[in-house]
């Protein structure tokens, strides 16, 4: 049996989505220079939980005509655009929403079936494992979608999914970025502005719209923490 990995966690609180992005990027660049070092150095894994004020992120991948709202409404609202250089397409992050970005080097993590997480889709995969579990602690039911990254809760009597919790990553030499969404007391409306992920067949759904319990950020956060250590072999401590 393979000991956990150490990883040092960052409670960032509310923070402006550019300021998290750039703290990404600084850290990420650390840990593979220091793959690249001679000889290699391993730094420990990092984790970051954060809300963000509201904002529409589009992925590298993505469409822009799949924000639907002027930058006029925008500026209204209160909320900003910036896109990024993460996989996937359009999401929003803002309050009620626990925000994870790992920042990982795959190359030292295995599973807890022993499985290495040199492997993007599986690396993924566990993400996904992590939130169901979490979800299945405030009594939701939720599952993947075959060919859609994320998580969804459903379906409805329309036979539905609505995704709970979206996903981008980028990875450079095996050290990830990006991370996870998701929603717990999230105002939903404000994905009434968006083509969510660019899928414009299914809706989005909170764990506080899905549960009978009472849901909020630091209880939700703090065990979906939990079983993200468990699925990809870290223990997390407290910067």
């Amino acid at each position: 049996m393979r000991l956990p990995q150490p990883a040092v966690l960052h409670r960032l609180g509310r923070m402006p989505y550019r300021e998290a992005w750039a703290l990404q990027q600084r850290l990420q660049d650390e840990l593979v220079a220091a793959k690249r070092a001679d000889p290699p150095r391993a730094l420990p894994h990092t984790v970051l939980v954060v809300e963000h004020p509201p904002v529409y992120t589009l992925g590298k991948s993505g469409d822009a005509a799949n924000l639907l709202a002027s930058e006029a409404e925008l500026d209204r609202l209160g909320a900003t655009f910036v896109p990024v250089d993460r996989g996937g397409d359009i999401t929003f992050h803002g309050p009620g929403q626990v925000v994870v970005y790992p920042i990982l080097d795959l190359d030292r993590l295995y599973t807890p079936e022993g499985e290495s997480l040199h492997d993007l889709h599986r690396y993924l995969r566990e993400l996904e494992e992590a939130v169901i579990r979490t979800c299945a602690e405030w009594e939701v039911t939720a599952d993947r979608v075959a060919g859609r990254t994320g998580v969804w809760v459903g379906p409805d009597a329309r036979g539905d999914e609505r995704k709970v919790c979206a996903m981008g990553v980028r990875c450079s030499r095996w050290v990830t970025m990006h991370g996870l969404a998701l929603n717990v007391t999230t105002d939903l409306g404000w994905f009434d502005r968006i083509v969510p992920c660019g899928i414009d067949d299914r809706g989005v759904t909170s764990l506080a719209r899905e549960s009978d319990r009472p849901a909020t950020f630091d209880a939700v956060a703090d065990r979906l923490l939990v079983h993200l250590g468990d699925r990809l072999g870290l223990a997390l401590s407290d910067a």
